[in-house]
């Protein structure tokens, strides 16, 4: 559960989404981890890449950043003003290459990524420090996760290799968006599931994944569909589908 950024947590949310789970026949191995339990672990590794010379303190806010179009290096001499600074991730010229189980071969120019942010100005550890140690800790194989965060990877991979940690195997799913091709989460589409419909919802999200469920599928309990789902998952279908559209 990815409760660092405190401030940004709504009460209860956390709790809902377990439930949302379980009602969709989803479950998981072992105790549910929260981050917040393992700052400690992220500091330990903070603590590594600052002293083998791979990070840098940075001053710019936000908005500079923004106003930069992606981060060019200013602060890699060091801040160029006093007070609180975050910690970044000093990136080479190299390319990485990896194979995306969804999206195939997958090359990235690091020095045209940036200096990732791994500490927050606030203090915070940053969400691509905190998941490569998560995934260390649980000894995590496989990430699945939506497209949007493909362009994470490049990072992670490199705090794996900086940490020597192992490297899991990635498949990037599609990320559903609107007809007008916003993103679903951020439309006034995006409401709640009903664990009411859980089983037409696990079947909707089937078929925009291109699995072909049979429509009486729906009519079953929500175990029902998700073992099904597993006996007959074709990732093949989604060989460089990189998004999937909402029917207007």
């Amino acid at each position: 559960m990815e409760d660092l950024d405190r401030p940004r947590i709504v009460p209860g949310a956390a709790v809902q989404m377990l439930r949302t789970l379980e009602a969709l026949g989803l479950h998981w191995d072992g105790a549910v981890e929260y981050q917040s339990a393992r700052t400690e672990h992220y500091r330990r590794a903070l603590d590594e890449l600052i002293s083998r010379g791979l990070t840098f303190e940075c001053s710019c806010s936000r908005r500079e950043r923004e106003n930069q179009g992606g981060y060019p290096g200013t602060c890699r001499m060091g801040p160029l003003r006093p007070g609180p600074t975050a910690t970044r991730l000093r990136v080479g010229d190299e390319v990485l290459s990896f194979e995306d189980r969804a999206q195939g071969a997958c090359a990235f120019r690091m020095r045209e990524r940036g200096d990732v942010v791994i500490r927050r100005r606030d203090g915070i550890f940053a969400y691509q420090l905190a998941v490569v140690v998560d995934d260390a800790l649980q000894g995590v194989t496989d990430v699945v996760r939506g497209a949007d965060l493909l362009d994470s990877t490049p990072w992670q991979l490199m705090l794996q290799r900086s940490l020597g940690l192992p490297q899991p195997a990635y498949l990037h799913l599609p990320l559903v968006l609107e007809p007008d091709g916003r993103k679903l989460a951020k439309s006034r589409r995006c409401v709640a599931l009903d664990p009411a419909r859980a089983s037409r919802e696990l079947c909707r999200a089937l078929a925009l994944l291109r699995q072909d469920p049979p429509p009486k599928l729906e009519l079953e309990a929500a175990s029902v569909v998700t073992e099904w789902a597993s006996r007959h998952w074709h990732p093949e279908r989604l060989q460089g589908l990189r998004e999937v559209r909402l029917p207007a």
